[in-house]
């Protein structure tokens, strides 16, 4: 990595405070002071290399993806709270089980899953309280969980199970982020039982999510659901998925599932609220559409709701869900004069890239009409909200449209605003909201 700034392991520490609050302004601040990209010295000879450079985020995650793999903070790190599924895999095991569950997102089979999505949508936007200052934080994560819930589980009678598992996907979050962020404490984690403890929580989930796929094998018919579609699933010689394997895609699912999609949808929510000139000509979109919601389908929400479309790809742009992408060189590689040694740990920062002058008008404000003049092919490689590669994210289809599907019925029915002057940001594994205090009125 030659010539490249690298700071001290000292200057982390004197950080540490902040860094575990929020580290994008220390990333912020050494981007600013040293380029594109830059070194952390986390212990003895091991450092990390951090870009924003949208050439290489495109080498290591497109060009070379060969060449690196996802790091341990993902594959032993998270997966010990989520299990081995797709997100939290590599090589031939990831390989092998992305191919399974990908056809359960094809667009033609999330067809069915219309009317569950919009179904779950309604009855969560029943909590919707006017006339005070309402959480939709709280709100979005209950809508977009209970989504998740019912297009994998077709079942009325799991809320009180799904509830139980959304606490302890949150909980294990909040161990994992302070692990990662204060290595230094890993020993006092593990002696001080709060390892173990939340190792039984992830035990828990893992036995919630199979007696739910126990009952669902002596189910009497099909429901046509994900479930269904991972249950058929099977390897090249026909065998299906162990139940510890289907445990470990299905909590991936809704660990990553959910909790993206409601980050994005109170991005934009709060973003709308923010800008009521952009509110009223999404509000105009969606009342003058006269389609019978039967009648839409799944490709054509983008279409018939551009503006609706380009306020989330906007949200997506200032408050990208993954914020930062690691992966690690599995050989010696090179990108325009800097030197990637084997083993090299590289955090790729897509919050910094969604912000970076250089590549985008006034970055800091919210512009949607961008995504309507922009050319895909002009911002493509600069643009990354579900990631990128054969590892882009294999929901995107799905959350597109479930989002879409909310901010109308929201918009259709309410005028929101807010006294936020701005939104506190939460980077835990994905970029969360501290809070997102809005007011609803019935228009």
């Amino acid at each position: 990595m030659n010539n490249l700034k690298l700071v001290s392991r000292f200057h982390v520490l004197k950080n540490a405070r902040g860094i575990l609050k929020n580290p994008l302004p220390f990333h912020h601040m050494n981007f600013e002071a040293y380029g594109d990209h830059f070194k952390i010295r986390l212990s003895g000879k091991e450092s990390v290399l951090f870009t924003r450079n949208p050439g290489l985020i495109k080498h290591i995650l497109q060009k070379q993806h060969k060449k690196f793999q996802k790091s341990p903070l993902q594959t032993v790190d998270l997966a010990k709270y989520v299990g081995h599924g797709i997100l939290t895999s590599n090589g031939e095991h990831w390989r092998t089980h992305r191919r399974m569950v990908q056809p359960a997102f094809h667009k033609k089979k999330l067809e069915n899953l219309i009317e569950v999505m919009r179904n779950a949508i309604l009855f969560e936007l029943g909590h919707i309280v006017t006339g005070r200052e309402q959480n939709v934080f709280s709100l979005m994560g209950d809508l977009a969980f209970q989504v998740v819930a019912k297009s994998l589980f077709s079942s009325a009678d799991i809320r009180d199970k799904m509830s139980r598992l959304k606490y302890i996907t949150e909980a294990n979050q909040r161990m994992l982020i302070k692990e990662m962020r204060q290595p230094y404490l890993k020993g006092w984690f593990k002696m001080s039982g709060q390892i173990d403890k939340h190792l039984a929580l992830a035990a828990e989930s893992k036995t919630l999510l199979r007696e739910i796929i126990e009952e669902r094998r002596g189910a009497s018919r099909e429901m046509d659901d994900l479930l269904d579609m991972l249950l058929k699933a099977r390897y090249e010689d026909g065998s299906p998925m162990s139940d510890a394997q289907l445990v470990d895609e299905v909590l991936i699912l809704f660990t990553a599932g959910h909790e993206t999609t409601a980050n994005a949808l109170s991005f934009a929510l709060f973003l709308l609220a923010k800008h009521p000139e952009i509110q009223e000509e999404v509000h105009q979109e969606v009342s003058t559409v006269k389609l019978k919601f039967s009648e839409i389908g799944f490709t054509q929400w983008g279409n018939i709701f551009p503006l609706v479309k380009q306020c989330l790809e906007e949200a997506l742009r200032m408050y990208p869900p993954a914020y930062v992408i690691d992966r690690i060189a599995l050989e010696d590689d090179t990108y325009e004069g800097i030197a990637i040694p084997k083993d090299t740990m590289v955090l790729m920062s897509i919050y910094e890239l969604h912000r970076y002058a250089e590549y985008w008008e006034k970055p800091d404000q919210f512009m949607p009409g961008r995504f309507r003049t922009l050319d895909k092919m002009e911002y493509g490689d600069f643009y990354y909200p579900f990631g990128a590669g054969p590892r882009m994210c294999v929901g995107n289809n799905f959350a597109m449209v479930e989002m879409i599907i909310a901010i109308t019925e929201i918009i259709r029915k309410y005028k929101i605003t807010t006294t936020m002057d701005a939104i506190e940001l939460n980077p835990l594994i994905s970029l969360k909201p501290k809070g997102v205090t809005l007011m609803f009125k019935e228009r």
